[in-house]
């Protein structure tokens, strides 16, 4: 075809060329529209899918956690409980148990006893003191304290408790200060460690408290 004289029929084959390629353009165009549209179409079911797939992770996440939510404020509560019933346990025990044996061993030795204190809280100069119970007369006292188990961590605890009596507690400055420690639960080993500190040493024997010293023992006395 000739540029500069172009005929008719070259104008016509020019114009049919121009439109085949249009139309291949155009082909090309929908090919490409429709692969994109498949790939969005499967990107979209994908993430789809993912979020379905993390929607239920967090929910059972969540559902584990509720769970676990439940069993802890279950055994908290179950906790609460048995430590409610241990506490009124061991303020019965220190009530009707202890106080009256901590009588009868001061009356054993021939001692008046004038008064028993339970729950005694007292703090002077910087020093608190507190002892589950204080049996008393004019010129002595036992000062006891009472666990549901006895350890030898308490025993030393008490033996820390009775040597700063007199200080927080001048009031009994010129008694003699004895120590006692009692238990629903002791060991033979924890009782002879706690009278080798020179502490009397009761113990829960059914509804009853008895005392595990043997006879002649001399308490120490602070």
């Amino acid at each position: 075809m000739s540029l500069a004289n172009p005929t008719l029929e070259d104008v016509w084959r020019l114009f049919q060329e121009s439109d085949r390629k249009f139309q291949e353009t155009e082909r090309l165009m929908k090919e490409s529209s429709r692969e994109t549209e498949r790939l969005i179409q499967e990107s979209s079911r994908e993430t789809e899918r993912l979020m379905q797939e993390r929607s239920r992770e967090t929910d059972r996440r969540f559902q584990e956690t509720d769970r676990r939510f439940q069993e802890t404020d279950r055994l908290v509560k179950q906790l609460s409980k048995n430590l409610g019933e241990l506490v009124n346990r061991l303020g019965e025990f220190v009530e009707h148990l202890v106080a009256p044996a901590v009588v009868r061993l001061f009356r054993a030795q021939g001692i008046e006893v004038h008064a028993v204190y339970p729950g005694v809280s007292a703090k002077r100069d910087g020093e608190a003191l507190e002892i589950d119970l204080l049996v008393v007369n004019d010129g002595a006292l036992v000062g006891v304290e009472c666990k549901s188990k006895l350890t030898v961590e308490h025993v030393d605890a008490h033996v820390a408790r009775l040597a700063k009596l007199k200080r927080v507690l001048p009031l009994y400055k010129d008694h003699r200060v004895m120590g006692a420690v009692a238990g629903m639960v002791v060991s033979p080993s924890v009782a002879d460690y706690a009278m080798a500190q020179g502490f009397y040493v009761l113990c829960q024997n059914g509804e009853q408290v008895e005392v595990r010293n043997p006879a002649g023992f001399a308490p120490a006395v602070w």
